[in-house]
Parts: structure tokens; C-alpha cells; sequence
């Protein structure tokens, strides 16, 4: 049976196909972050060079993947909605934004505390670390930026054009380590390579990074229920839905 996305690009009809689904991202996140924790404090090994300080990467690494991937989704979604004038697409770049800067704030925040035993010093003017940061305030600008326009519609075309602009950073993120002499050690996976580390731990980090995953579909979809009903609000099924 095919799936017809045009259907469920109503907001109304994603309004209550939302609704079914938090419960189950949101408790699935959950779990997983309990036992990705658990796996990665308690069943992972002691690293021979950083000892327990390393263990930080299983917070670290998953919250620096999801601020890139976050910011490349939004910039997806605005493109979408930029192409084929779709509310609901503009929506969802929205709601992605504030859990994007979160997980960058995070990233840059347990960076801070892995650099301090490993480099001798909080911060540095890294490339990775540098471009960490920028892709902070590149999410922190948007959201300004939507903040600042009163016409949603304005707001939105203008939000996804400065999202655009900003993937680019997204890349440079990643390649610094190559690119550049740095600081920041390579990655530890990667799809053309093995993974440079045990078995348990990859798997503490994959645990922790779907849990991240989940918890951002959660939370996203949350946030587009508010957003539908705050831009829907003059509309006969929102009018309906309030008065119940």
C-alpha cells in the first residue's frame, strides 16, 4: 500500500499523526540513554591513555553528531519548504533549531571538560572547535532571526535562506581534523574504516547516539503541535479541537 506524503503534509492530519508517535521516540530515548550510560560508565573499559576520562566521548561524541546532522535536516526542510511552499516543511526546521543548539552547546560544553585533563586547557582556538562554535551561533542567529520577523511567512523564507547559507559550515566541521593541523584527535568511526576502539564502547556510543536521535524526533514533534496550533488557530479543526 503506498503512503501518500501529501496527506500527512496537512497539518492537520500531522497534527494528530504526532501525537501517536511522541510517547513511543520519547519513551524509546528513554531507555536507550539509560543503557547507552550504563554500557559506556560501567561495562566499558578504561581507556590505557586517557583512563576515566575519556568516558565523556559517550556524551560528547553523540551530542556533536547530532548538531551537525540537526542543522543539515533543517536546512533539508528548508529547502523544502522554500521549493514547494509547504507550511508544515518550515515548521519542522523550527522546531529542530532549539534542540540543534542544545546538543552544540553540549558538544562544545563536554569538549571543554574532556580538553581540560587531555590538552591542560578549557578551550582552544581549534579548527574543529572554532567551527563547533560557529555552528552555535549560526543556530542561535536563525532563531533570532525568525524572532525578529512578525510575518511567519517572511520569518520563515528568511530563516531557511540563512540556513542554507550556513550548511556549508557544516562540512568544514567535519573535515577540520583533515584538513588542518589540529588539536582535536581524527575520528574514532568512520564508513570507510574500522572503528579505532573496542567493540563495547562503539557500542555504548551507537546506543547513545540513536537514543539522541529519538529524543530529538520527540521533542521536535512536540514543538510542530505547537507551532500548527499557533498558526492554525483560525482554522474550523483547531477551533474544534479547543472547544472539546
Amino acid at each position: 500500500m503506498a503512503i501518500n506524503l501529501y496527506y500527512y503534509a496537512s497539518p492537520a492530519t500531522f497534527y494528530q499523526l504526532s501525537g501517536k508517535l511522541i510517547p513511543w521516540f520519547g519513551w524509546s530515548a528513554v531507555i536507550l540513554t539509560v543503557i547507552g550510560l550504563y554500557i559506556g560508565f560501567f561495562m566499558a573499559p578504561t581507556d590505557f591513555q586517557q583512563g576515566e576520562a575519556y568516558r565523556i566521548i559517550f556524551i560528547h561524541v553523540p551530542a556533536a553528531w547530532m548538531s551537525m546532522f540537526i542543522y543539515l535536516v533543517m536546512a533539508f526542510w528548508g529547502a523544502i519548504g522554500l521549493a514547494f511552499k509547504t507550511r508544515l516543511s518550515f515548521m519542522m526546521s523550527r522546531a529542530l533549531a532549539p534542540t540543534g543548539a542544545l546538543f552544540t552547546f553540549i558538544a562544545l560544553w563536554t569538549g571543554a571538560l574532556w580538553g581540560k585533563p587531555m590538552w591542560g586547557a578549557w578551550w582552544v582556538w581549534d579548527a574543529r572547535l572554532t567551527s563547533e562554535l560557529i555552528l552555535l551561533f549560526l543556530y542561535i542567529g536563525i532563531m533570532a532571526l525568525w524572532a525578529a520577523i512578525d510575518d511567519p511567512q517572511r520569518g520563515d523564507r528568511a530563516g531557511a535562506l540563512l540556513t542554507l547559507v550556513g550548511a556549508i559550515n557544516v562540512p568544514i566541521i567535519y573535515f577540520s581534523v583533515k584538513w588542518w593541523n589540529t588539536l582535536h584527535q581524527g575520528a574514532s568511526v568512520s564508513l570507510t574504516k574500522a572503528p579505532s576502539m573496542a567493540k563495547i564502547m562503539l557500542i555504548g556510543m551507537l546506543v547513545m547516539a540513536i537514543a539522541a536521535w529519538l529524543y530529538t524526533i520527540a521533542v521536535a514533534l512536540y514543538r510542530v503541535r505547537t507551532l500548527i496550533l499557533e498558526r492554525e488557530r483560525n482554522t474550523d479543526w483547531v477551533k474544534a479541537l479547543v472547544e472539546k
